[in-house]
């Protein structure tokens, strides 16, 4: 699986620019908790880059980038959770779970029903 690194706040501008035209998935995760260990390893187990190939998954290290975090929350209107799946669509959040509702089949699924 090949993650794209979340690591400044300006880039959920272009995460927002992106999902007008692809939906774009945000993985949360706290290296201090098993759970999110758990649930990443889960995901990168699961993901099959051809059936994700209209998806861009972003990784977000919550711990050593924490203001980017507290900014997803708040700009995406969502609770902070970890670890934290959000998919982004036309510049919104328009699914997001957490701890071990993280599945890859309803990430599947949700990614590729367009709401637009």
């Amino acid at each position: 699986m090949k993650w794209y690194e979340l690591t400044r706040e300006d880039q959920l501008d272009e995460i927002r620019e992106e999902s007008k035209t692809n939906p774009v998935l945000i993985f949360k995760h706290s290296s201090r908790c098993s759970t999110s260990r758990v649930a990443l390893d889960r995901l990168e187990r699961n993901w099959n880059e051809e059936e994700m190939s209209h998806l861009k998954p972003y990784f977000l290290d919550l711990i050593t980038f924490r203001s980017t975090s507290d900014s997803i929350a708040s700009q995406f209107d969502v609770e902070h959770e970890s670890p934290q799946v959000l998919i982004i669509e036309n510049g919104h959040s328009r699914f997001d779970c957490s701890h071990f509702e993280i599945d890859y089949n309803q990430i599947l699924k949700v990614s590729k029903e367009k709401t637009w």
